[in-house]
């Protein structure tokens, strides 16, 4: 993994502050970008696809994309899940064409070549000719002609893919403490689906793993909860980084209070009272009583926030731009009270979302900033120059140890 961009990036050279800066051709540069496709996305790593629960049925699927690439997810013969890149093995032409749906099996619209649930060639229309004339070679074999076929590891309920066969299992690629922290939010319990949103961003795909992994912006970017004290920059918290790529984000959120840090957080309304207090009041779930976000290089955000619980999906589309699937789910055996608190608070998320609104428009900018400054970086140095573990949230430290594991993957 710490192969060399090759001639072309010759001139690309990390700023020799080191993981304390990131320069701004990360961002723009289409040779970098491609890089990161072919290494994160295509390579060895394990990319989320989908939910358990939204293939429930033998030929359930669903479309979605890892990197660029658009695969299918499909439950086949005894519940097994399948993946499968969504390009017919004859001519490359795009063989499902719906979001979601039910099938026996998936015909081609070219040529009609028909393949079943697992991806295997099950028919190839006019294969022996006509009158004796055309049709496919005598040694054409259905069986070395099927769709390309993924890796698929189902955990807990969430369903991910690699390209690679040969790569790590998911425990490996994931990390122990990621793990842990995964099982916590999919333990076993059957899900539910409640809805998606899906939003298209003008800004670099690494710019959201970013914001995700900047816990103190959102106590000066998001007015929502800065006006009614929800989120404060005292709030007891934990940043877990990853040597991986991956994060994790810990809090314990206490809502409004009196406190030492009050002269700081001026913007904090007390004079406001939110009346729908439903919107922001969760209802105790998890024993531990924590608040916690991870984020699974490079595919997705698992969130936790209130009582809405939800998988960010980030799909790359180009060096400027990506889109954002938001996927809320609950859990089966939640009680009407429970699954009333998840659709409420999930109007804190989305595209238009209370608090999450503000971040497609600063990475927008972040993106502009950057073009045609290749020569100038970001300085995240909030936090100290460290990349160990913090109990605090005032920190860029998880943005630090993820261009640690960049610079290395990458051979920058």
């Amino acid at each position: 993994m710490g192969k060399s961009l090759g001639a072309e990036m010759s001139d690309r050279i990390w700023p020799k502050e080191g993981w304390t800066r990131v320069p701004f051709w990360v961002y723009t540069d289409p040779d970098v970008y491609q890089r990161e496709l072919d290494l994160f996305f295509y390579g060895p790593s394990w990319n989320y696809v989908a939910l358990d629960c939204e293939i429930p049925q033998i030929g359930s699927y669903k479309r979605s994309w890892i990197g660029e690439r658009q695969v299918v997810v499909v439950r086949g013969e005894g519940g097994r899940v399948h993946v499968w890149e969504n390009r017919c093995a004859h001519r490359g032409a795009r063989l499902c064409w719906k979001n979601k749906g039910r099938e026996e099996s998936f015909t081609c619209p070219y040529h009609q070549w028909n393949f079943a649930l697992d991806g295997t060639l099950q028919g190839v229309p006019l294969k022996r000719g006509v009158l004796k004339k055309g049709g496919m070679p005598a040694d054409f074999d259905n069986v070395d002609h099927g769709l390309t076929p993924l890796r698929v590891h189902v955990e807990g309920g969430s369903i991910w893919a690699s390209f690679r066969l040969d790569g790590p299992s998911f425990e490996e690629y994931s990390g122990s403490q990621v793990l842990a922290n995964m099982r916590r939010l999919f333990s076993g319990r059957k899900l539910k689906l409640l809805g998606y949103s899906r939003q298209r961003i003008p800004s670099n795909w690494k710019l959201y793993f970013e914001n995700l992994k900047d816990p103190y912006h959102a106590t000066l970017l998001h007015s929502f909860l800065i006006t009614f004290g929800l989120w404060r920059a005292d709030t007891q918290s934990e940043t877990l980084p990853e040597i991986s790529g991956h994060s994790i984000m810990v809090s314990r959120n206490v809502g409004r209070k009196a406190g030492d840090a009050n002269p700081e957080l001026t913007r904090a309304k007390d004079s406001l009272l939110l009346h729908d207090v439903d919107t922001v009041t969760p209802r105790p779930e998890f024993e531990d009583g924590k608040v916690v976000a991870v984020t699974h290089f490079p595919s997705v955000i698992m969130h936790q926030q209130a009582n809405t619980l939800g998988m960010r999906h980030v799909i790359p589309k180009g060096v400027d731009s990506f889109e954002l699937a938001w996927t809320f789910f609950g859990y089966e055996d939640d009680d009407p009270a429970m699954a009333r608190l998840r659709v409420r608070h999930a109007n804190l998320y989305g595209p238009a979302g209370y608090v999450a609104m503000e971040d497609g428009e600063v990475l927008s900018e972040s993106q502009n900033g950057a073009h045609h400054n290749d020569g100038h970086s970001a300085v995240v140095e909030m936090g100290g120059r460290e990349i160990g573990k913090q109990d605090h949230m005032v920190t860029e430290v998880l943005i630090r140890a993820f261009y640690h594991h960049y610079r290395q993957a990458m051979g920058l």
